[in-house]
């Protein structure tokens, strides 16, 4: 399957918007998650939290400050950021333009229900 992510309707948000691409089980996975986000200048995805699935997170234009754990690092296009299951984190758009950026998340039979 090829999904274009322009074709994928954007829905405003109160720091900018996001684009569902897929969420659902395959046939490996009890889940495969997949949107696009894009974060405003200066907004961020809320305070410190936790997931209890792994997230790959692949950006594709703007300046992201990573927060896992209370250490900081800059990730910008083309960089690929993951969040083990239950690290704390957060992100913030440290830059001037809009931030866009893949999440992947994929939920197996260890992943904690609820």
């Amino acid at each position: 399957m090829v999904i274009d992510w322009r074709t994928l309707v954007p829905t405003p948000t109160p720091t900018g918007e996001r684009r569902s691409a897929f969420d659902g089980p395959t046939g490996t996975l009890d889940r495969f998650h997949g949107h696009i986000t894009t974060l405003n200048p200066g907004e961020n995805t809320g305070p410190l939290h936790r997931h209890p699935q792994e997230e790959l997170v692949i950006i594709k234009d703007g300046t992201i400050e990573v927060n896992i754990d209370g250490r900081r690092q800059i990730a910008g296009p083309g960089s690929m950021i993951f969040f083990a299951v239950n690290e704390n984190e957060n992100m913030t758009n440290v830059g001037t333009t809009p931030a866009t950026y893949t999440v992947l998340q994929w939920f197996t039979p260890l992943t904690p229900k609820g």
